[in-house]
């Protein structure tokens, strides 16, 4: 197990405008110091309110992030409380399993895996917003795939890597395109989230393993707009998180999302680390899952890892693959994938089989 107190300490030495927010007792967030995001017609009134708190402002398209003056020891949570519905602190988004306040495994090197074989279906486009793909032999030659450079001392670096693997092994016809919005250590932000939303375009299905709790428990305006502005027709696939509570963790827990927990190595359960709870909509295998690794010592190119992240590309694919095989869109294709599904579990939503 992960040793969550070192790894948030880690985290907060190397992201100085990071803290840790506790408004009430074991409801902790992580938000980015002195930010307040805004969006859409919000933004003027936020901008209103603020003003004499306000140190100067940032356009990033429909989001606008307002930094504030640190001198005036302004606390983002309470002047957000005040602000509800139109504007919300930047938190900070972890790539799961890293995230600080729960378990899970660090990667572990495994034996090679022959490379999929695409089984003739029309090609299905996934968006993966996650830390990159790093070049690997599964999908190098591939004609989607860009290369995106890691670096190797952090393990979260091949999340990404991970999760594509993933997506393949159950959907070989997937074309994958990635949009980072984790950096390799495993950390982003809100704004890092809507700002590659923005750039999802017709992409029709999303992968998103990453996630956060928010300081109030309920979801960012901002990040709840950027997702309603995607087509009515997409299909947002986010892991539950890995704090094994049942607190409602973003974006998975949106309406509009599909939130996946991870089950047990039996298949039968919930694993031990996954969140869980009403908002849940699916689970899937989420232990001792093997895939691509970055190409690196001692992994060379394959490493068995843990993880809602991990169970999250599993029903990705499912879906993907349903679409791919009927010409269903992915919006119908979902629809089908949960309806089928035999098994539902409380506080885990329905059983996904691999």
């Amino acid at each position: 197990m992960i040793d969550q107190e070192a790894r948030l300490a880690r985290v907060l030495e190397r992201h100085r405008d990071a803290v840790v927010v506790t408004p009430s007792a074991g409801r902790s967030a992580l938000i980015r110091r002195d930010e307040l995001l805004a969006a859409g017609p919000d933004v003027a009134v936020v901008e209103d309110r603020v003003r004499r708190w306000s140190d100067r402002r940032e356009d990033h398209g429909e989001v606008v992030r307002i930094r504030l003056r640190s001198a005036a020891r302004i606390d983002v949570c309470d002047l957000a409380a005040g602000l509800t519905g139109l504007a919300a602190p930047n938190h900070v988004l972890h790539a799961q399993p890293l995230w600080w306040s729960g378990g899970a495994t660090h990667p572990r090197p495994a034996a090679p895996m022959p490379a999929p074989v695409a089984d003739g279906a029309r090609p299905v486009d996934i968006t993966v917003l996650d830390t990159g793909i790093a070049r690997h032999p599964w999908y190098e030659s591939s004609d989607w795939y860009v290369p995106e450079p890691i670096d190797p001392a952090h393990d979260t670096a091949g999340h990404g890597t991970f999760v594509a693997g993933l997506l393949l092994q159950h959907a070989p016809s997937a074309r994958l395109r990635s949009l980072r919005v984790i950096a390799d250590d495993g950390v982003g932000d809100e704004l890092d989230l809507v700002r590659a939303l923005a750039r999802v375009g017709g992409t029709r299905l999303v992968n998103l393993s990453a996630g956060c709790h928010t300081y109030d428990d309920r979801p960012s305006p901002v990040v709840a707009r950027a997702v309603a502005a995607l087509d009515r027709r997409t299909v947002i696939v986010a892991c539950a998180g890995n704090a094994a509570g049942d607190r409602p963790f973003w974006p998975a827990a949106l309406k509009q999302v599909l939130a996946v927990a991870a089950l047990a190595a039996d298949g039968r359960a919930r694993a031990d680390f996954s969140n869980h709870g009403w908002w849940v909509d699916a689970a899937a295998s989420g232990v001792d899952l093997r895939s691509c690794y970055p190409l690196v010592a001692p992994y060379d190119g394959y490493a068995t890892w843990s993880g809602t992240s991990f169970a999250t590309p599993i029903v990705t694919a499912a879906i993907a693959a349903r679409s791919a095989r009927t010409g269903a869109s992915p919006q119908e294709a979902a629809v089908s994938v949960l309806a089928e599904a035999d098994v539902t579990l409380p506080g885990l939503g329905v059983l996904i089989r691999n």
